[in-house]
This record gives structure tokens, C-alpha cells and sequence, in this order.
């Protein structure tokens, strides 16, 4: 069980900081309101973060 939320852990932090390195400031605040919002259950802070993601995603392609 600790070996899986170390492993966990590690994708979340990865994925945070190839998100920082590709989007920058912008994207942390989005990835992190998006994490908030799905832990608390709370769709508009979720779905905040989900839009500021996507057109971030947008903007570079």
C-alpha cells in the first residue's frame, strides 16, 4: 500500500512539473485548482481550473 501512494505521488509531481515547464505559472494555478476542486468535491473550483487548462491546452496547438 505505501509503495503505491509513493508511486502515486511521484506521477503527481511529474505531471506538475511538465506542466510547469510547457504552461508555466498559469497552468500550476490551473492544475492545482483542478486538484482542489476534485478532492472537495466543489465543481465550480474543478471546473475553474478545467477551463484554464484547456485553453491553455488551445493556446499551443
Amino acid at each position: 500500500m505505501p509503495l503505491i501512494a509513493i508511486a502515486v505521488a511521484a506521477l503527481a509531481i511529474g505531471f506538475e512539473q511538465l506542466v510547469q515547464s510547457k504552461y508555466g505559472t498559469m497552468g500550476i494555478i490551473a492544475f492545482v485548482a483542478l486538484s482542489i476542486g476534485i478532492r472537495a468535491k466543489n465543481t465550480m473550483i474543478g471546473g475553474v481550473g478545467a477551463v484554464i487548462l484547456v485553453m491553455l491546452l488551445a493556446q499551443s496547438g
